[in-house]
């Protein structure tokens, strides 16, 4: 098998690693949103609930998670898996994962911002939404970007995860290709296309950043 082949294969492979990753982030970064605010929230029960799914979701492999999710109809509640089970089962523990990490980013953005920036906002007759829209929010975005740009990398690369519950993305293709061809081109050509992308994400990170240099710390 010739070189463009492979090629074609592993980007098939990689449209799926794609989708696992624009899922993971449209659904685990409001997610993350909320259970930060539910970590910093006053009501005790609450926050006390948000720090067990914090420190569970990060505590826990994202493996054992996905498994977990995947096995959990069948043992608990009889009901059948399907072709996909798994996909879905991908889908919803990488997003409850990633929420975990996102929300702990979140919480130490929002509470690096100093008080005296919440009084002085109440005196000028800002609401407390208004405050946080037009005077938290984009120093936070600034100060954590660093923090979610390294989570956005990482998440590029645990798409390999899937394929220990059976979903057929790159990494999946690559091993089968290895195993069919006997080389390490498939491995290599796989790297390229995870590196690629990281290098995007990087770029986009830092074009951001540079906007948000007029909040200055």
């Amino acid at each position: 098998m010739d070189l463009l082949t492979m090629t074609g294969m592993l980007g098939q492979g990689f449209l799926v690693s794609l989708q696992i990753f624009a899922f993971t982030l449209v659904g685990s970064l409001p997610l993350g949103m909320l259970v930060a605010f539910a970590r910093m929230s006053k009501f005790r029960p609450l926050a006390l609930l948000a720090r067990a799914y914090i420190s569970i979701m990060r505590g826990t492999p994202l493996m054992l998670q996905m498994f977990a999710i995947y096995f959990m109809p069948y043992y608990v509640f009889g009901i059948s898996l399907t072709t996909d089970s798994k996909w879905y089962a991908t889908i919803f523990a990488f997003i409850i994962n990633y929420a975990a990490y996102f929300a702990e980013i979140y919480r130490s953005g929002i509470q690096s911002v100093p008080r005296g920036q919440y009084e002085a906002a109440e005196i000028l007759g800002y609401s407390p939404a208004q405050t946080f829209v037009r005077i938290v929010l984009p120093q936070v975005v600034k100060r954590i970007l660093p923090a979610v740009t390294n989570e956005v990398i990482t998440l590029v690369k645990d798409t390999s995860l899937a394929f220990s519950i059976g979903v057929i993305e790159m990494f999946t293709v690559a091993k089968q290709l290895v195993a069919a061809q006997v080389s390490m081109a498939p491995f290599v050509i796989a790297a390229a296309f995870y590196w690629v992308a990281n290098f995007v994400i990087d770029l986009a990170a830092g074009r951001i950043e540079r906007r948000l240099d007029y909040y200055h710390d």
